[in-house]
């Protein structure tokens, strides 16, 4: 029998890898996107470009402005950090309230789409400082979705799933590269141009390419 799964798709190298983890483990993908209000859209040609390629049907991209709260260089006039040395403090482009957002929608979808489990492609150990991407964060979801919903509340358990929790950049790449992940199709740079070329200079961009080197291989993504 088919088991249905939502996944969170940014079409960054994080979610792309997930997916196809969700894919591998014989899940039937609903995808769940958004535009948010931010930078830039390479992200969404991206996520976009993913699902096809995966074969995903059921893609979604759910619109919302969080410009309106602005906070962060994602959604504001804030300029982006370059060329810094990581540090452990909460950076300019955590985006306030995101997952919290982004995850409330996903139990929506899995309700209406009777999927057992949610997959999100958080990640704490190339820790960025972002307080909704840490393990007791996702443990507290976990306990809303128990109580949130008709679904749940009627005995059929749905399992928030965050597989990468505990992987490096390194490692997240070769577990997507053992699963043949084309990892040009993705973006992760938090500066993107038009083109949807990478900064390389961002924070984002340093991690990925800290991970390809890792595995021996260059980042086949476009920098400018």
């Amino acid at each position: 029998m088919s088991k249905d799964a939502v996944v969170l798709l940014s079409g960054g190298l994080d979610s792309t890898t997930v997916a196809a983890m969700a894919l591998a483990e014989g899940y039937t993908l609903h995808a769940l996107s958004f535009q948010y209000g931010q930078r830039h859209q390479a992200e969404l040609t991206a996520c976009r470009r993913v699902a096809t390629a995966l074969g995903i049907k059921d893609h979604r991209i759910a619109q919302i402005d969080l410009r309106l709260f602005g906070g962060s260089a994602l959604t504001a006039d804030i300029a982006v950090p370059k060329d810094r040395e990581p540090v452990q403090d909460i950076p300019i482009t955590y985006v306030p309230g995101r997952n919290t957002i982004f995850l409330s929608y996903a139990l929506a979808f899995a309700e209406v789409t009777g999927s057992e489990a949610i997959f999100i492609g958080v990640n704490s150990v190339d820790y960025s400082g972002y307080p909704d991407c840490r393990p007791e964060y996702i443990a507290a979801f976990q306990k809303v979705a128990d109580l949130a919903t008709r679904h749940t509340v009627t005995g059929h358990p749905l399992q928030i799933k965050a597989p990468i929790q505990y992987m490096n950049k390194g490692e997240i790449i070769k577990t997507g590269l053992a699963l043949g992940v084309d990892y040009s199709m993705t973006i992760t740079c938090y500066d993107a141009d038009g083109e949807g070329r990478a900064c390389g200079r961002c924070d984002s961009c340093k991690l990925r390419l800290a991970g390809f080197a890792a595995n021996g291989i260059k980042d086949p993504a476009p920098y400018r």
